[in-house]
């Protein structure tokens, strides 16, 4: 759902964004607001299992690869969007040495980003969030529907989205740029 205010400051644009009911989720992104409801049980199952996972290996845990910051749904800051917020997103450490303070967003592009696609929410990540990722320089991009049991890895190229991978009847797989590990697919698609 999009909602518009006819050429809206972006002061106004933000007391919408605050003003929304805790069940919806909102984004601006280019000037306009987005509104989407919350993700549901198999939506946010999915983020959830990819982020402990993958938080697991590359961030929280001793003894996995590490390197990474991983968070669930957080609040980006960038030109063009002042508030954008992936299902997940990574960035290498080498790229952001250290979290934000507390209060503060991510200022950063992330150097990974998640969507879970649902019915909601899929033409919303395809059309307008994927080409946006593109546009500030986010190196991957996974979208992973659930319904469909199918994950798509997407690397930039020269300000393009690139199908580096597909990836759905597999037990487990490695997707890059996490690929050092096998993530147990089976598990996701509960």
């Amino acid at each position: 759902m999009v909602t518009r205010i006819s050429d809206p400051s972006p002061a106004e644009l933000w007391a919408q964004l605050e003003g929304l009911p805790e069940h919806l989720k909102g984004e601006i992104i280019d000037g306009q607001l987005y509104v989407q409801a919350r993700p549901r049980p198999r939506h946010a199952r999915g983020i959830g299992y990819l982020g402990h996972f993958l938080g697991g290996g590359f961030d929280y845990d001793e003894g996995g690869p590490g390197g990474w910051w991983i968070v669930p749904e957080p609040g980006i800051e960038l030109e063009r969007a002042p508030e954008v917020s992936p299902d997940l997103a990574g960035w290498r450490r080498e790229n952001l040495p250290d979290l934000p303070p507390e209060g503060e967003p991510f200022r950063t592009v992330p150097d990974w980003v998640c969507e879970v696609l649902s019915a909601s929410n899929a033409r919303y990540d395809q059309q307008t969030k994927a080409p946006f990722y593109a546009s500030v320089g986010v190196p991957w991009f996974w979208m992973v529907d659930t319904r469909s049991r199918l994950i798509e890895v997407r690397r930039l190229s020269l300000g393009k989205w690139v199908v580096e991978a597909v990836f759905s009847d597999e037990r487990e797989a490695r997707m890059p740029p996490f690929d050092v590990i096998a993530i147990p697919l089976h598990r996701l698609w509960v």
